[in-house]
């Protein structure tokens, strides 16, 4: 009997976890898909050296960066796909998301600074552990570039 109560907890939390994740997921990939669209117009490019239209623009460092946890279900899906191998989807769509988020907080610190091109843009990332038993917890992704503003741009700015 608290053999069938163990499992109905591990399936209720596995089916909260589920539920929770997609819910949660769901809801970050629309405000990713609603402000790549307004942040379109700023170029990201990974050139080390500006296109000739932006040779007169002033460089200056900018970074974005995110932190996300993984659900309960996520980390039961991965570890049972890790006992068959293949890919672990599950954790792709967590990086995916990590990588655009924290692109688009480096793109709105751009724009804040009225820039209108990124270049020489990098991905770090990292993981954070999950415990004693040295799982995944969190990612951290930060993404930084060099952000191109025109010239009398900056001189508004300062």
């Amino acid at each position: 009997m608290e053999g069938l109560i163990q499992l109905g907890v591990f399936a209720l939390l596995l089916g909260l976890g589920f539920f929770f994740g997609r819910r949660a997921e769901a809801k970050h990939y629309k405000s990713i898909f609603a402000r790549e669209d307004e942040l379109r117009h700023i170029v990201v490019s990974t050139d080390r050296f500006p296109p000739t239209q932006f040779m007169t623009h002033h460089g200056e460092l900018v970074s974005g960066n995110v932190v996300i946890s993984v659900d309960y279900f996520k980390r039961v899906s991965a570890a049972l796909r890790a006992l068959v191998g293949g890919r672990i989807r599950s954790y792709e769509t967590l990086l995916d998301r990590a990588r655009r988020e924290a692109l688009l907080r480096m793109q709105e610190q751009a724009r804040s600074a009225g820039a209108e091109a990124i270049i020489n843009t990098k991905f770090e990332t990292s993981r954070i552990s999950g415990g004693s038993s040295k799982g995944i917890g969190s990612i951290e992704v930060l993404a930084y570039g060099t952000a191109l503003t025109p010239q009398a741009a900056q001189i508004k700015g300062q």
